[in-house]
């Protein structure tokens, strides 16, 4: 009990028609920036961010803490006021420092799902969920249709007159979602929604999550610094730092084409090895490093000489003990240094030349501390960046 649990039954078929009503927007942000303090003591949160979210897409900001994705978010829905820039929803402008629009946070037309829920205590899970309709002076009539379609839709349905602090955690985080979806919102945000729960439980309810966002086709905006939340829910991604984005693409591309160290680093673990272009033959980039001669499919713009570095996933190295045919590309042979056993997989050193590389070995090759082996990395996974 506590996940999302959003089976799809012919039962549901007209709640779910029922929000796939929402006219979804697409954001487009430009020329944001925000500080916090004066003088010596400021703080930019935001430097000139750019940004353009699709509709119907679920796109995340991810970084650590303080890179400014809270505060970004916190702008869109108006609970942060900008110094410089604009946003815009849909047709809507609903700030600009220049043209001084500022659009109030309850007429924004979006959802908001909050890190600590939000949820009162002292009121029943019906009235936690219609509390934003009552605000807005909708009929009761009305008011008790719309809580009714998305408790069933939550899988809430006959919690409504229980006491909100009554339920789970995750049952409460369905209701804080449920409050964000009654109002049919163009666009729902989620800041960091999943961190309170325990791991096993967020393993859960992200899949459910991503199922519940993609059966709506809703543009839905998440913060997080997971990266495997980030990489799980997503359609396209924003890495932040200090403020800025640094890079954006769909999980996959962030994940094995990543454009420099600070991203490649922050959305998995990487080997960062030193090396220097020597040449560019048959399509591929010879690099020098510390354990021999490399090729790569990638940094075919780098000049004879560059200083790079070269990136490889651990769980792109390829382990043999028998003979590599000649064919192979980027054969190497070094020394299990250290190896420990985490039940998936063999998390290995292994010494090869100057460098150390960490590798995540298939359990059936059954290896064994120093050994020499051979291993091979194929080119497209040798990824370049910039140093």
């Amino acid at each position: 009990m506590g996940c999302f649990n959003l089976i799809i039954s012919p039962s549901l078929d007209q709640v779910w028609a029922f929000y796939g009503r929402i006219a979804t927007m697409e954001i487009q942000i430009s020329g944001l920036s925000k500080t916090y303090g004066t003088g010596s003591k400021s703080f930019q949160a935001l430097n000139n961010i750019n940004l353009t979210i699709p509709a119907n897409s679920i796109y995340t900001l991810l970084g650590p803490s303080g890179c400014g994705k809270t505060t970004l978010l916190r702008c869109i829905v108006g609970l942060e006021q900008p110094d410089t820039g604009e946003i815009r929803i849909g047709d809507q402008i609903v700030w600009s420092a220049e043209k001084n629009i500022l659009i109030p946070p309850e007429k924004r037309g979006l959802g908001m799902v909050f890190q600590t829920y939000a949820i009162w205590p002292h009121m029943s899970v019906f009235d936690n969920i219609a509390y934003p309709l009552q605000v807005a002076g909708v009929a009761k009539e009305t008011i008790r249709e719309k809580v009714d379609a998305v408790l069933k839709f939550v899988q809430l349905e006959g919690l409504g007159n229980r006491p909100a602090p009554h339920l789970s955690g995750g049952q409460q985080q369905r209701v804080a979602l449920a409050r964000a979806l009654v109002g049919e919102p163009k666009v729902i945000l989620f800041d960091e929604p999943l961190s309170n729960l325990d791991a096993k439980l967020r393993e859960e309810t992200r899949k459910d999550l991503k199922k519940f966002l993609s059966r709506l086709n809703m543009t839905a905006i998440y913060v997080t610094h997971d990266r495997v939340e980030a990489l799980a829910l997503s359609d396209r991604i924003a890495v932040l730092k200090a403020g800025q984005i640094v890079e954006t693409g769909e999980p996959q591309d962030i994940y094995f084409k990543a454009q420099s160290r600070y991203v490649a680093d922050f959305i998995g673990r990487a080997n960062e090895i030193p090396a220097t272009v020597l040449r560019h033959e048959n399509g591929l980039t010879i690099v020098s490093t510390g354990m021999g001669e490399v090729a790569c499919a990638t940094g075919s713009d780098l000049a004879l000489g560059t200083e790079t570095t070269l990136c490889i996933r651990p769980e792109m190295i390829r382990l043999y003990r028998a003979q590599l045919a000649e064919s192979d590309t980027n054969k190497l042979t070094g020394s299990l240094d250290e190896l420990e056993f985490v039940g998936e997989v063999f998390e290995a050193n292994i010494r090869i030349g100057e460098v150390s590389l960490i590798a995540s070995l298939d359990p059936e090759s059954n290896p064994a501390l120093n050994d020499t082996v051979e291993l091979a990395v194929a080119p497209r996974h040798c990824l370049l960046l910039s140093r």
